[in-house]
């Protein structure tokens, strides 16, 4: 028996590989997997060569990137981080023959796991099996985007994910699938206005078919419209946060416009490159605002451990049972069989494709 694996080779070179599948051991389990999201920003990073971990060396005790050999050279054999799958063996007891759960072990058809190490997050039997795919790592990671906001409100005295939105004016630049997950979030925990920004009408129009309010932001300025709707006070008008999940840098100035003074930016973005659009002497200085990193390996200093991994998947089932249909319906834009891989990842990274979630099955 023998596991096909994506594997990207290079810069615009994906292919598959097929591995044996090396026998279970005492406390490790086997899946096999039904369903692998697609990350249209870190995966189609790699394809395209941008990663900065295909360049320096990542320090992780400073925390620092550095010159010397990539961390991740190629070939990139671990892609992905939206797996659904069936166990089929287990030697422990803790994951049950037949379970079906959540895991982030890259586009492959099957994984040798280990309960040390891999994460499995059981599927409730209520819940749609693709809608699993957000349920181990992107789900937590627009719920920690909640997260960060509530710690910049109140500090390690958060109670839930809605200490940072409930009954404030929230914005949203970006319409892919962290943005409009990160968004649905806010309504589901009770901000007082959402308003998703994107400059694509199709991405525009799934937003809006999620029940979200959109702005296109190459029309009329949109920090002047919700500065204009949006006020606190005299002098005081803008959204009280901005989730930012569009990694280009014009995307950040936006964020920062639409602020409040002294709100707060959630940044959930990748950059790329470089930030030369961005006007740090501008409204960041005038208006006094903080610019928070939500990065899913960490949650706010002082949450830990009671929030964790885990939780922040409990909080993205119950997101899932909220929205489940709606974000079925409009925020999958394709499943693609799993022998495609290759052609897809391609043709994402060079834009002749355009999908909000793929999702590659069989």
């Amino acid at each position: 028996m023998a596991d096909r694996v994506v594997v990207v080779t290079g810069p615009g070179r994906v292919e598959l590989r097929t591995e044996p599948q090396a026998p279970v051991p005492d406390g490790g389990f086997r899946v096999e997997t039904l369903f692998s999201g697609v990350s249209a920003g870190t995966e189609l990073s790699y394809v395209k060569g941008t990663n900065p971990y295909l360049r320096a060396t990542w320090d992780a005790g400073l925390g620092l990137f550095r010159p010397g050999a990539p961390s991740t050279p190629y070939p990139v054999t671990r892609l992905g981080y939206m797996q659904v799958a069936r166990v089929t063996h287990s030697r422990t007891p803790g994951v049950t023959e037949g379970q079906v759960g959540a895991m982030a072990y890259g586009h492959r058809t099957g994984h040798l796991a280990d309960p040390l190490v891999d994460r499995f997050v059981p599927l409730p039997p209520d819940l749609d099996p693709m809608l699993g795919v957000y349920l181990a790592h992107m789900g937590p990671i627009c719920a920690n985007g909640l997260l960060h906001a509530a710690a910049d409100a109140h500090g390690p005295a958060v109670r839930d994910l809605g200490d940072g939105v409930r009954g404030r004016r929230v914005a949203v630049t970006g319409a892919g699938v962290v943005a409009l997950l990160t968004a649905l979030f806010a309504v589901r925990h009770g901000a007082a206005s959402v308003v998703v920004l994107d400059p694509t009408p199709a991405r525009r129009a799934v937003a809006e078919a999620l029940g979200l309010e959109t702005l296109d932001p190459d029309a009329a300025d949109p920090a002047t419209v919700l500065k204009t709707r949006w006020a606190h006070g005299p002098g005081d008008r803008g959204a009280d946060v901005v989730f930012q999940c569009r990694g280009q840098a014009s995307a950040l100035r936006l964020a920062l416009r639409l602020l409040r003074p002294q709100g707060t930016v959630i940044d959930l973005a990748f950059y790329q490159g470089g930030a030369d659009e961005v006007r740090f002497g501008e409204e960041f200085h005038h208006n006094g605002l903080t610019l928070r990193c939500a990065q899913i390996g960490r949650v706010p200093r002082g949450l830990a451990p009671a929030w964790d991994r885990d939780r922040l998947s409990g909080e993205t089932v119950d997101l899932l049972r909220a929205y489940g249909g709606l974000i079925s319906a409009n925020l999958i834009s394709a499943v693609v069989p799993f022998d495609e891989a290759p052609a897809l990842l391609t043709d994402l990274a060079r834009r002749r494709r355009r999908e909000i979630q793929v999702i590659l099955s069989g």
